[in-house]
């Protein structure tokens, strides 16, 4: 019986690969406000490829008007919004420039005062390298042969000295989700032994449905934190909004007392232009199903080009997809760059791997050709 990837090696070829690109109309172009084919296309940092949107940008135009204000008012109005999504208090979301804002403050704050952090290798670093600057111990787990969390590994490494367990479900690079009673289950175990920060950035391209958030636990009054981003999905990278949901308490004892002028240890929350682009985007049904949708159609795209070159991957949750090269990722990125480009940087211990985002239909046919030069 063929295997999946001999179906495909036998049925496509390279012909079959290079499939003519999705090539939107005037509508969606000014709807979607794709990014235009360069010369070297970036696929290295997991941005959405699109937005933002026509209905998001209208918005950050007329709000140049309030440009002149301090942003606390209009905080308020986005913390209720975000409350109501996640069902929480306002004094319990705390807005930030992008998630990466919130990972390092946090990191900063549970570091404080010494401890250790347990994380999974490789994950996302932000939090963990700004602890470590602060004095900070990282007690690393590596991941399983899945390249997915061994949360029964992590929680063995729990101890008397460990502050705070991180989390990133869906997981960056490796693009892997967690079991969802699996996770459930540790994360309402190990809130009764120490904080857990949940990173939650890719969250939204999670395609199991009632895939639950671990929002539910910050209702409960765990000690548990959840990080959510406008930066992928809502295709606002460059805006810098983010933000945190987590028991009132808890926000206060790390990040200072609730005010309307936001929490005093936040270092830099955001600015009026994204603050009433992130309400609108929250609104534009029709961009975020957009998004989703060309994203899964471009990592079936990536999936079918490395099944029929023999390399292995992970079928991700997110918007990108981490694959077995074969080669040191550093020779692979010169290779790939030479060829108009660029791919995701070393993840060790994994140095024959590498992450590619998804981007437009015409970047990932580049990618592809790219691939295909190199390895057939």
């Amino acid at each position: 019986m063929q295997s999946r990837r001999e179906w495909f090696k036998s049925s496509i070829g390279i012909g079959g690969l290079m499939m003519t690109p999705s090539i939107l109309s005037a509508e969606e172009i000014k709807k979607y406000n794709p990014r235009p084919l360069a010369d070297v296309v970036k696929l290295s940092s997991n941005e959405n490829p699109y937005g933002p949107s026509e209905r998001v940008r209208n918005a950050i135009i007329d709000s140049f008007d309030d440009a002149c204000r301090y942003p606390y008012e209009y905080i308020l109005e986005l913390q209720k919004i975000l409350a109501k999504k996640h069902n929480v208090s306002p004094e319990s979301i705390v807005i930030t420039g992008g998630s990466n804002e919130a990972l390092r403050v946090t990191g900063l704050a549970v570091a404080d005062d010494g401890g250790e952090i347990v994380a999974g290798q490789p994950t996302y670093l932000a939090l963990m390298s700004y602890a470590e600057a602060l004095g900070g111990k990282i007690n690393w787990v590596p991941v399983d042969s899945n390249k997915g969390y061994d949360l029964t590994s992590i929680e063995k490494n729990i101890n008397d000295k460990t502050k705070m367990v991180f989390i990133a479900n869906p997981n960056n690079p490796t693009g892997t989700l967690l079991e969802k009673s699996s996770l459930s289950k540790f994360c309402e175990r190990v809130t009764d032994k120490t904080l857990v920060f949940c990173d939650e950035a890719y969250y939204d391209y999670i395609n199991e449905k009632n895939y639950p958030s671990m929002d539910y636990l910050v209702r409960q009054g765990k000690d548990i934190i959840i990080s959510r981003t406008f930066s992928k999905v809502f295709g606002m990278a460059g805006l810098r909004i983010g933000y945190l949901v987590l028991k009132p308490e808890l926000a206060d004892k790390l990040f200072g007392k609730y005010s309307p002028y936001g929490r005093n240890k936040i270092m830099a929350q955001t600015n009026v232009l994204a603050v009433a682009a992130a309400i609108e985007a929250l609104k534009d049904k029709d961009f975020y199903a957009f998004s989703l949708k060309k994203a899964n159609e471009e990592k079936d795209k990536i999936y079918k080009l490395l099944d029929y070159l023999d390399l292995n991957y992970v079928e991700s949750s997110t918007n990108f997809v981490f694959f077995e090269s074969k080669k040191h990722i550093d020779i692979l990125s010169k290779d790939m760059l030479d060829k108009g480009v660029i791919v995701g940087r070393p993840f060790p211990p994994f140095y024959d791997w590498c992450r590619v985002s998804t981007g437009t239909s015409q970047e990932v046919d580049k990618f592809e050709n790219a691939m295909l030069s190199i390895y057939t």
